[in-house]
């Protein structure tokens, strides 16, 4: 497979950056981002997705809807055609490459619904449904550095790439004021989660709350996270620990 030239340019000459807004299938349920959001009165003039997977159940589907510029990298290119017809009127940009420690070509591997690199240590499919590899259900994809599609204006950033997203942080040039990444689920953990929580540390995030599988951050000072916040985390972590038990005696 041809190795990508730049993201920017792959972006402009298959997909194109479009402008205006469309209507759009509303979901059953506002994501929860936004939900939480809204009543801050924040403003967002980037947001970026990485890991799209079905462009109705996009993480930042309402700032779309709103015509806040949106990136988003979707890293199967089935996937990233959808994307590019659903989005074609709004105002986003849409890569269809994977985001990876390096720039040249990745094997994924395809779990159902689950699609990740094939050379990480852990991923969901692997902890949750012990998915093993199968060689008819690995492709090779373009991949890049984050930095590379990152022009340091991203102000709310989701990343939910089965594993990955560390390599999301690493290159990262931007500094958001949310960050959404997927850290967890069921029995899994995200296999760079020491990595993680040195970076958000060291930039001076803060955990804001947590879901069954996402760990949402705000950049210290944004807002006072509350009572309620810090119970919805406490309430995803006592769940988390009981799947996990569950599992263990279930060994027994």
């Amino acid at each position: 497979m041809a190795l990508l030239a730049t993201p920017v340019q792959l972006a402009d000459a298959e997909f194109g950056l479009a402008s205006g807004t469309v209507a759009l299938a509303q979901p059953s349920v506002m994501n929860r981002i936004y939900e939480k959001l809204s009543p801050k009165k924040l403003i967002f003039t980037h947001v970026c997705e990485v890991g799209v997977y079905i462009p109705e159940t996009s993480n930042v589907l309402e700032f779309i809807r709103d015509g806040v510029r949106a990136t988003l990298v979707e890293a199967d290119p089935e996937v990233a055609e959808k994307i590019r017809v659903t989005f074609a009127a709004n105002n986003v940009r849409v890569y269809p490459v994977a985001v990876w420690d390096t720039t040249g070509t990745l094997q994924l591997s395809k779990a159902a619904s689950s699609t990740f690199a094939t050379a990480l240590p852990s991923s969901p499919a692997r902890e949750n449904d012990r998915y093993h590899v199968r060689e008819e259900l690995t492709f090779e994809v373009p991949c890049v550095q984050f930095s590379e599609i990152d022009d340091g204006t991203i102000d709310l950033l989701s990343v939910d790439i089965e594993g990955a997203e560390w390599y999301v942080l690493k290159h990262l040039r931007s500094r958001p004021k949310v960050l959404s990444l997927e850290t967890h689920g069921k029995y899994y953990t995200n296999p760079y989660m020491p990595q993680i929580s040195d970076w958000l540390h060291h930039h001076n995030y803060v955990l804001w709350y947590k879901d069954g599988s996402d760990s949402v951050y705000i950049a210290q000072g944004l807002f006072a996270v509350s009572f309620l916040d810090k119970l919805e985390t406490r309430q995803a972590e006592l769940l988390i620990r009981w799947k996990k038990l569950k599992r263990i005696f279930k060994k027994k």
